[in-house]
């Protein structure tokens, strides 16, 4: 017998203009694990701990909260969107039927710019040096790092070859790892830290960063990198809404409960790694900070254990990245948006997987890869340009989407049993959208910070070039591109 909630879904598909296609597995607690775990405040930590502590000190962990409150703004703005129009291709098909199929075409680039570049950064700058120095490989060399990220990025892609399900239940077990190996081990560290006390509570306040030099406005940008890089991700529950069952309710909720945990959580580790920092000088100093204060505390072989649950919480995030960017690709091809769109939107009807948007995915992935490992191997950080321009491109996708929804929340009725934000909603898109501008200040004004601005600013030159070239065209006669027609009027504002 049919599941009545899946038959609803496939009806409210219907009623966008598509026919269901890919394989709706995705319940509650599944879809919520894809949020958290692309969101995963154990690779964001483990990633950016070290450069905030070096350029702030101790005090840059309270940059962490702000971001949360900021980032839950957004969320409530995405839950609402995804509650009304619960497609694959979030961004794209938003815009898209929130203002037009241009602006559609511009916010979708860039979320795929964002979640390819992503990918690279994760895999080449954080994963492929651990892995070299557990093999015993030179974990500063760009070319063994290289042949390493070639590995990591095939193993998500085969993951997702075979079913979204099974990507599912990788992320599913992922919820534990980040609660075990982050925040069991911070709690640890906390008791520790305050049996055998070396620092009073005034250091979690201290901004002796070794780069910090006294001037802790200047240092901002650097230290709000931590939340801004980690709390993103989130939206991406709504890219899987066409594989979500009763995803008018569960995407909303998913994205909710995702930016709390992930918040409240992240809070506790950061406080329990800096309170159990034995030596700020060499814990800076050290290539992995979070390894070095952990063994000081629990020793070599508890710190392996923990680096086990780094790489298995990546490897998630990973595998729920590679689906997510393969759903914004299958779902811009089907309205003929891309290059190789024919091609690009086929489904395989065994396994219902987009297999060739799978396949375009590792190798966008790959081109920002080289890019990087170039960068590396003239001498450039490989930090700063692939982990910046990964926390700059998802909020420029935010501040594409917080327009559109500005401009059309007045227009969006109430829906019954879905999440719906009231009278609320006229502060929220207001405070969401001055939050975003802020972020981005923080993000592009640095002088630190530019190669990643040479990233956006040439995405969104590529995208400009492909729509004067084609889309324009294509749109003008009526061969790509969803209509451009909002959800009915409404007198609520």
């Amino acid at each position: 017998m049919a599941d009545p909630e899946a038959l609803d879904d496939d009806r409210i598909l219907a009623s966008f203009g598509y026919r269901q296609e890919l394989r709706r597995a995705l319940k509650q607690f599944s879809l919520f694990a894809v949020a958290f775990s692309i969101i995963s405040i154990t690779t964001g930590i483990f990633t950016n701990y070290g450069f905030g502590l070096m350029h702030m000190g101790p005090a840059f962990i309270w940059t962490w909260p702000v971001a949360v409150v900021g980032q839950l703004l957004i969320g409530l703005v995405v839950a609402e969107l995804g509650t009304r129009i619960p497609l694959s291709g979030y961004s794209y098909q938003w815009g898209s039927r929130l203002v037009g199929p241009a602006y559609g075409w511009f916010v979708g680039f860039t979320g795929l710019a964002y979640l390819s570049v992503g990918a690279a950064a994760i895999d080449f700058v954080v994963v492929a040096p651990l892995w070299a120095a557990l093999l015993g490989l030179d974990p500063t060399d760009p070319n063994s790092n290289l042949l390493i990220t070639l590995v990591l990025l095939a193993a998500p892609l085969a993951v997702n070859l075979v079913s979204i399900r099974l990507a599912s239940r990788i992320n599913n077990v992922a919820v534990f790892t980040e609660l075990v190996g982050t925040v069991v081990v911070a709690l640890i560290l906390i008791a520790l830290a305050l049996s055998w006390p070396v620092h009073s509570l005034g250091f979690l306040f201290s901004t002796g960063g070794e780069a910090a030099g006294g001037r802790w406005p200047e240092q901002l940008p650097f230290a709000f990198l931590i939340g801004i890089f980690t709390i993103v991700g989130f939206e991406l529950a709504a890219d899987l809404s066409e594989e979500a069952i009763n995803a008018r309710v569960t995407v909303p909720k998913a994205v909710i409960w995702s930016i709390l945990s992930s918040g409240g959580l992240g809070m506790i580790a950061l406080v329990g790694f800096t309170m159990a920092i034995p030596d700020l000088g060499r814990t800076i100093a050290s290539p992995v900070p979070l390894a070095y204060i952990i063994e000081h505390w629990l020793g070599r072989t508890l710190t392996g254990v923990f680096l086990l649950f780094v790489v298995f919480s990546i490897f998630a995030l990973t595998v729920v990245g590679t689906a997510a960017t393969a759903r914004l690709i299958f779902s811009m091809a089907r309205d003929n948006i891309l290059p190789f769109s024919r091609l690009l939107r086929r489904v395989n009807p065994r396994t219902r997987t987009p297999v060739n948007a799978l396949l375009a995915t590792a190798f966008l992935s790959l081109l920002f890869t080289l890019f990087g490992w170039w960068n590396a191997s003239r001498g450039g950080s490989a930090f700063a340009l692939l982990v910046t321009a990964t926390a700059t491109l998802p909020f420029l996708v935010y501040l594409g989407t917080a327009l559109a929804y500005a401009y059309r929340r007045p227009r969006l009725e109430a829906m019954p049993g879905a999440f719906h934000l009231g009278r609320w909603a006229r502060p929220v898109r207001y405070l969401a959208l001055g939050w975003i501008l802020i972020a981005l200040l923080l993000l592009m004004v640095p002088r630190e910070y530019r190669g990643a601005d040479l990233i956006c600013a040439a995405v969104e030159a590529v995208a400009a070039i492909w729509y004067l070239a084609v889309l324009r065209r294509r749109f003008a006669a009526g061969t790509a591109g969803v209509a451009a027609a909002g959800p009915p009027p409404s007198p609520e504002g």
